[in-house]
């Protein structure tokens, strides 16, 4: 809960009047020198030395007493009040685990500067843009491994997910061994929504699990999978190391989309594909959108006057004005 305390006037216009207070300044001192007598003197020089009295260097205090009066009750009338508000913020939490395809054929250059960079990228921006969320990453190859479990600094988060690189792991591609280590850091989760985000640009070749087993896992365990193919149709540039440094060529990387599909049906979830950085960072977007958290704010606001010390210390200056005007500072008419 947040709490915090400002003021506020109910009578707002009233505080129009206080302009009133610089024109009734001007009209004393004018009336002021109106009233003063004028001497005139061959010379001054017998003056010199004389201080004025307390009395006198006193004497305008009580027109200032009354000056300030008029501003506190001025205050008042305009009605200050504490204003104390009072804010709940309920928060429906979703889990998200994105599993990251890492095998080489991510290397593959027709994503700029590769499909892996991208796709690291597009994910990193996705959780800059869910910071109410526990997140947590894994990545799979010839077999799956987690990065990073649920978390929410996202900070560290995004750190280890600078780091990921191809040939971390077996080169292969174990789907199902990829969405089997986002299930297991799902399965004990607490959270209304769980959602697992399963990036891949090839076919199942590796791996212990299933691809469609580990999609009934979660289905059982309410785990919403939300499925990308990655890669552009037909022949791709693909860098291959030689003795006489990188050499690139045409090869195609086949993206097994039926397969996807089946997952993200099996579990609530829709399949994307992607064959740009452009349309990847639309598909993130999509999902951002989908898998919207819920905030509830509830805001209480409590007013208390804060009128009636201004109006007794106006009363009391008031007092004090009277009483010098009419005593020690009294003036002959």
């Amino acid at each position: 809960m947040m709490m915090w305390t400002d003021i506020e006037f109910a009578n707002k216009a009233v505080l129009w009047l206080l302009t009133g207070i610089p024109l009734l300044v001007a009209w004393y001192v004018w009336k002021y020198r109106e009233r003063q007598p004028s001497l005139r003197y061959a010379h001054t020089s017998f003056l010199d030395g004389v201080r004025s009295s307390l009395r006198v260097r006193l004497l305008h205090l009580p027109f200032g007493l009354r000056m300030l009066v008029l501003a506190l009750l001025v205050i008042a009338l305009a009605r200050p009040q504490s204003t104390t508000r009072a804010r709940e913020v309920h928060t429906e939490g979703i889990d998200i685990v994105i599993a990251l395809d890492v095998s080489g054929s991510m290397l593959a250059e027709d994503f700029r500067p590769n499909r892996l960079e991208s796709a690291r990228q597009t994910a990193l921006d996705f959780i800059d843009r869910r910071p109410g969320d526990r997140i947590g990453m894994t990545v799979f190859s010839g077999q799956g491994f987690t990065l990073c479990p649920l978390t929410t600094d996202h900070i560290l988060l995004k750190e280890l997910a600078s780091r990921v690189t191809t040939g971390m792991v077996e080169d292969g591609t174990a789907i199902g061994d990829g969405l089997g280590t986002g299930i297991n850091r799902l399965r004990e989760s607490e959270a209304v929504t769980k959602v697992i985000i399963l990036l891949t640009d090839g076919i199942s070749n590796m791996g212990v699990i299933d691809p469609l087993t580990a999609a009934e896992i979660a289905a059982m365990y309410d785990i919403r999978v939300y499925t990308i193919g990655v890669g552009s149709s037909g022949p791709v540039p693909y860098p291959f190391q030689t003795p006489f440094g990188t050499q690139y060529q045409q090869v195609e990387i086949p993206v097994d989309e039926e397969l996807l599909q089946q997952i993200a049906a099996m579990t609530g979830g829709r399949y994307f594909w992607a064959d740009n950085r452009e349309a990847l960072e639309t598909v993130y977007q999509e999902i951002d959108q989908m898998e919207r958290s819920r905030i509830d704010v509830t805001e209480y606001t409590h007013r208390h006057d804060e009128y009636l010390p201004l109006a007794l210390l106006a009363m009391a200056l008031l007092a004090a004005e009277i009483l010098l005007r009419n005593t020690w500072l009294r003036t002959t008419p």
